[in-house]
């Protein structure tokens, strides 16, 4: 959850935002066709609403509260436990390929506020975490991994990154080390939620007011981004995005008490309206989503110590849940 309604976790949030803004690092101005998005409010209402199924009852799939719905209970499983929910909040979730020999990580970032944020590893092979590192102190609403470095949300509309040799490093260290981004964040549109494909990142903002937009960036060697000029649109309280090479699909969800939606997209029309897609219930306060291996891993932020014990919690999900890609896209 990006924000919660309380007048706490609002302070927490605006602190947290002052804070980035003070850092070090030296921020990078919008330019182009993110200046021109950024200067206009993005709550329009959408031109219609998108119906999403919410059909319960024969799904094989037992987790914690209500059931979501048929589509999702049909799909998804158990994945790996997520650690640290004693202390943390889980947020992003992305894949990092051949991250030592041909073993590869899912690394889940995860936050506490007013303190040092985690990105860990976990092996999908055993399921276990092989390593955590602390960095600067972020929301960290999205991870992705390409083209020699990681990135990773900074401030709500900054982008970190992080070279991959050096948190390989750090990650096989000791206990937990500290890792510093490379040069300042780069400044964008929204960096609520983030993902690559190829050599090609995409980062939007969460609203949970109306549909929103992203933006497409190619990754040049040295870390730095390149804006594509055309916005995309994504839906309500989007908080997570998986791109394939024929879809995209949107994690989004906001308040304990509600469940989440999961959208399947197709790629090739901007606007939501007019594009293929298809949209099912899944359990509250879904995130970030990566693929691996074929399959979907979603993360959510429900198990956490802010929202297990609370009775208003819908679904209070522990671990990563999974389903194959197939079963996803095959639904637009």
């Amino acid at each position: 959850m990006r924000f919660d309604m309380t007048r706490r976790r609002v302070v927490i949030t605006l602190g947290l935002a002052g804070l980035l803004a003070a850092g070090t690092a030296t921020t990078i101005a919008l330019t182009g066709p993110e200046a021109s998005q950024a200067a206009t409010t993005s709550t329009a209402a959408a031109t219609r609403a998108i119906s999403c199924d919410t059909k319960t009852g024969g799904g094989s799939f037992d987790y914690d509260g209500p059931s979501a719905s048929t589509k999702y209970d049909s799909r998804f499983s158990n994945s790996a436990a997520l650690p640290q929910l004693g202390k943390y909040i889980p947020q992003g979730i992305g894949t990092w390929w051949n991250w030592s020999g041909k073993k590869n990580l899912l690394l889940v970032t995860m936050y506490h506020p007013g303190q040092k944020s985690l990105i860990v590893g976990i092996d999908p092979a055993t399921n276990k975490v092989v390593g955590d590192v602390k960095i600067a102190e972020t929301h960290a609403g999205g991870i992705t991994t390409s083209m020699g470095w990681a990135f990773v949300q900074g401030s709500t509309n900054g982008i970190r990154k992080y070279k991959l040799s050096t948190l390989a490093a750090k990650l096989k260290a000791s206990g937990t080390p500290t890792i510093d981004p490379v040069g300042p964040e780069r400044k964008v549109y929204g960096a609520s939620f983030l993902t690559s494909y190829g050599d090609s990142l995409w980062a939007g903002k969460f609203n949970d007011k109306g549909r929103d937009k992203m933006y497409e960036y190619k990754i040049k060697a040295n870390g730095s981004l390149v804006t594509i000029n055309k916005a995309w649109e994504v839906p309500t309280k989007t908080q997570g995005l998986l791109v394939t090479k024929s879809h995209f699909i949107y994690s989004t969800s906001f308040g304990r008490k509600n469940l989440s939606n999961l959208y399947v997209v197709r790629r090739g029309q901007p606007d939501l309206d007019k594009a293929k897609l298809s949209c099912f219930r899944a359990p509250s306060m879904s995130e970030g989503i990566t693929e691996f291996g074929g399959r979907a891993y979603l993360v959510f932020e429900s198990g956490a110590y802010e929202y297990r014990s609370d009775p208003k919690t819908k679904n209070v999900i522990t671990r990563l849940h999974k389903a194959s890609i197939s079963s996803l896209t095959s639904l637009a």
